[in-house]
């Protein structure tokens, strides 16, 4: 799964791939696999993503819940 929003915020909001892995605390290639989809991204990174660009985990894994 390629997430596409962790790749679209950080061109939004003009940081590099090395910025937003500093920020988390990982290695740069780590991160660009979490953007690529090829490594899945703990829980924890997510919530500390979801702080950096105040949004949803929800909106992060582009998830569409609709309440009925």
């Amino acid at each position: 799964m390629f997430f596409k929003r962790i790749h679209d915020l950080r061109i939004d909001n003009d940081l590099t791939q090395q910025q937003v892995a500093d920020y988390l605390m990982c290695n740069r290639q780590v991160y660009a696999r979490y953007e690529r989809g090829i490594r899945e991204i703990p829980v924890s990174m997510l919530i500390k993503l979801a702080k950096l660009y105040n949004v949803s985990i929800d909106y992060i894994l582009d998830l569409n819940i609709k309440e009925k």
